[in-house]
C-alpha cells in the first residue's frame, strides 16, 4: 500500500479507534489491561506532507473490568484524574516513510507532566478520505509522577497500544 494522504484538516474516529495498556504487576505474575474508551483527536496535514495534532483521553475512561483498581487507578496514587482530567499526545512532527510507517514525534503529557515521546506508527488501512495507524510503544509510569508501588508489586514497563483512524474534514 502506498499513502497518498492530502493536506488538511483530519478528525478522529472515535468509534473506529481503539488505546489500550497493559502493566505486570503482583511481582511480575498477572498482566493488568486497560482500555480508554474516551478518546479524541485531530490533526493538520501540511503541503510537505508532515503532520501535526493531538490526541486526548479521557483518564476517567480507563477501564481494566476490576472496579476497585479502577477507582484506584483514577485516584491521587495514579492518575488523580480530579486534578488531571486528560491524559494528551501532541504530535509536533509526523511524516509517512515509503514502507508505510509513519514516524512521530510528540510529547506525552500526564498527571501535568510532559516529556517526549517517539513512536512509530503503521499505515494499515488508507484511502483518499480515511488513514488507520497502529502503534505500540513503552511508557516508564515514573516519569510522570505515577509511582505508586505498594510492596514492589508493580514492575517494569507500562505498553500502550493504538489504532487511530481519522477521517478527512470536508473543505
Amino acid at each position: 500500500m502506498t499513502v497518498a494522504v492530502k493536506t488538511g484538516l483530519w478528525q478522529l474516529d472515535a468509534v473506529r479507534s481503539a488505546i489500550a495498556i497493559k502493566h505486570l504487576t503482583v511481582w511480575g505474575m498477572v498482566t493488568v489491561k486497560g482500555t480508554f474508551s474516551g478518546v479524541t483527536g485531530e490533526g493538520e496535514v501540511q503541503a510537505d506532507g508532515t503532520a501535526r495534532g493531538t490526541v486526548t483521553l479521557d483518564a476517567a475512561s480507563l477501564d481494566t473490568k476490576h472496579t476497585k483498581r479502577d477507582e484506584h487507578l483514577h485516584g491521587p496514587d495514579f492518575f488523580d484524574v480530579e486534578r488531571h482530567p486528560t491524559l494528551v499526545f501532541a504530535v509536533r512532527d509526523a511524516s509517512v516513510r515509503p514502507d508505510d510507517t509513519v514516524e512521530i514525534n510528540g510529547q506525552l503529557t500526564v498527571r501535568g507532566v510532559s516529556r517526549p515521546q517517539a513512536v512509530t506508527a503503521t499505515v494499515t488501512e488508507s484511502s483518499a478520505d480515511a488513514i488507520t495507524l497502529t502503534a505500540e510503544f513503552i511508557v516508564d509510569r515514573e516519569h510522570f509522577g505515577l509511582g505508586w508501588n505498594r510492596l514492589g508489586m508493580l514492575r517494569g514497563l507500562t505498553t500502550v497500544t493504538s489504532t487511530l483512524r481519522f477521517t478527512r474534514t470536508p473543505a
